[in-house]
């Protein structure tokens, strides 16, 4: 555990220079108030958590880390993301590998954001009526292995997106095929 938190304190100290915080394969379950602490004067562009075992992001994140363009919480286990994220000036995101049930709707709000990643999650289900996914500056949403329903499916491929949208093909199940 000590080693740990030397870990974080070093790469902490590591981005008051670069400007790029690396807290990844750290054993995080949260992102410890030291953290907060440590870069109070530091303008953060990208934040790296990917692989610990988060379960969530308060909302004083957006607060503190107001500047970050790029946020990688690939490999955790989070299953939603607070609204304040919303305020950030995000390009790129990556929830990818979590535990996500449905897309959260909150980076729909996300003005500048241009990439998103949330592939490899428990998707079953996207608000995707025109209006709520609709994005100016969205480019890519990558949806991939995701176990999508096949309604949801069927409505993401037929609607009139303005970005790249990434979808696995759709394989039936078992319980859909009322030939056997």
């Amino acid at each position: 555990m000590a080693s740990q938190v030397t870990k974080v304190i070093h790469r902490c100290d590591e981005a008051q220079e670069t400007q790029k915080l690396d807290l990844s394969e750290c054993q995080l379950m949260q992102v410890p108030d030291a953290v907060y602490h440590l870069m109070r004067n530091t303008e953060l562009k990208t934040c790296d958590l990917s692989c610990n075992v988060i379960k969530k992001i308060p909302p004083k994140f957006a607060v503190k880390f107001s500047l970050i363009t790029d946020l990688n919480l690939s490999h955790n286990q989070m299953s939603k993301l607070p609204d304040e994220l919303a305020d950030l000036a995000l390009e790129r995101l990556d929830i990818s590998h979590n535990s996500f049930t449905t897309l959260p709707q909150v980076v729909f709000k996300m003005p500048k954001l241009r990439q998103l990643y949330a592939n490899n999650n428990s998707i079953i289900e996207v608000e995707s009526d025109e209006k709520t996914i609709k994005s100016e500056s969205l480019e890519l949403v990558d949806l991939r292995n995701n176990p999508l329903t096949p309604q949801c499916y069927d409505r993401l491929r037929g609607a009139k997106l303005h970005f790249h949208l990434e979808l696995s093909e759709r394989v039936q199940e078992d319980w859909e095929d009322l030939t056997i």
